[in-house]
C-alpha cells in the first residue's frame, strides 16, 4: 500500500520553515507559500557567519544557523511557524537547527 505525502503549506502569519542540506553547509528560510515569498534566510555561507564558526563541527554549525534564522524571523514579527525537513530524517543537523529556531523563539 502506497501512503500519500502530505503536502506542508506555510501562510503569512505562520510560514514554512524549510531546511536543506549538503554535504558541507545547511540552508534554512522563511517562506510565505500563498505569495509565493521567501521572507528571511540563513545559511552556513552568510559572510558574518563564516568567520566566527570555522572550527565548529557540522551539529553545532547547524544549530547556530536555526538561531539565526529565529532571530532573522522574530525581528520580523513572526512567532510561529511549520517546520519542512523535507525527505530527510529528523535527526542531527536537521534537528539541531530546530533547536536552534525554538531557543530563538520559534515555536512550531
Amino acid at each position: 500500500m502506497k501512503m500519500k505525502k502530505k503536502k506542508i503549506k506555510g501562510t503569512a502569519q505562520k510560514p514554512r520553515l524549510r531546511v536543506f542540506k549538503s554535504l558541507v553547509h545547511i540552508y534554512a528560510q522563511m517562506i510565505n507559500d500563498d505569495d509565493g515569498v521567501t521572507i528571511c534566510s540563513a545559511s552556513t555561507l552568510d559572510p558574518d557567519f563564516k568567520k566566527s564558526t570555522a572550527k565548529l563541527k557540522k551539529a553545532e554549525k547547524a544549530k547556530l544557523v536555526g538561531e539565526l534564522i529565529g532571530k532573522r524571523a522574530v525581528e520580523k514579527g513572526l512567532t510561529c511557524a511549520v517546520f519542512d525537513k523535507g525527505a530527510y530524517i529528523y535527526h542531527g543537523r536537521i534537528a539541531a537547527v530546530a533547536d536552534g529556531a525554538r531557543s530563538a523563539g520559534l515555536k512550531f
